[in-house]
């Protein structure tokens, strides 16, 4: 099985060296191109195509927000998988980069294992939001309000898939929800798989918007 390839874009040289150090150590990681600003960091993606990429969102020339956006964004047809990074602990920015498209939102100083960890879910089709963070979203998404109205279903939630709806809202992945839950993995994926068809979203993170703007999250 080929490597999980990953696209780093930072402005800050040595924050970007270290960001390609510590993944290019992962034996499943390779990083495949490196961006000091968001148009190249975009030209790259979309040239190279890459499982992962990650993002800073203060960037000259295209911001980390508008290059996830270009990206991974609500009208992009074949969305890459981005993952946005920062040192900035601000809910405007994780709502802005989790409507943007991102399958995470990372600190700088997150360190070497969840910044891995999060690569992963990203390229395994799973959303990992930094923990000080995801407490909080539902204040950010309550405050700001969704962009439009909320889809309703093709069809009714079933019970079962409102209990994974409910943590798969929580940045709970796969694995984490089949042990919560005591089912197996495939069950999950299959639960996932009808949620995302039910309610037209392209990824988990898209679900977990959906049950916040439903207010079927609640801190």
């Amino acid at each position: 099985m080929s490597g999980i390839r990953v696209l780093v874009a930072d402005d800050q040289e040595i924050v970007r060296t270290g960001l390609v150090m510590i993944l290019g150590a992962q034996p499943d990681i390779e990083v495949v191109g490196e961006a000091a600003d968001g148009r190249r960091a975009v030209e790259l993606a979309r040239r190279l195509r890459p499982d992962v990429c990650l993002f800073d969102i203060r960037m000259p020339g295209l911001d980390g927000i508008e290059a996830t956006r270009s990206l991974a964004g609500p009208d992009v047809a074949d969305p890459l998988a981005v993952v946005v990074i920062t040192t900035f602990d601000l809910d405007e920015y994780v709502y802005a980069a989790l409507r943007a498209g991102a399958r995470g939102f990372l600190l700088k100083n997150a360190g070497a294992a969840m910044l891995s960890q999060a690569v992963h879910a990203a390229a395994a089709g799973d959303a990992l939001i930094a923990p000080s963070v995801t407490a909080r979203l539902l204040g950010a998404f309550a405050r700001t309000g969704p962009a439009s109205a909320p889809v309703h279903p093709v069809e009714v939630l079933t019970d079962r898939e409102e209990q994974i709806l409910a943590v798969v809202a929580r940045g709970r992945t796969n694995n984490e929800i089949a042990d919560e839950l005591h089912i197996s993995l495939s069950t999950v994926k299959s639960h996932v798989a009808s949620l995302m068809a039910k309610l037209g979203a392209r990824n988990r993170v898209e679900i977990a918007m959906w049950a916040y703007e439903t207010n079927r999250v609640r801190s």
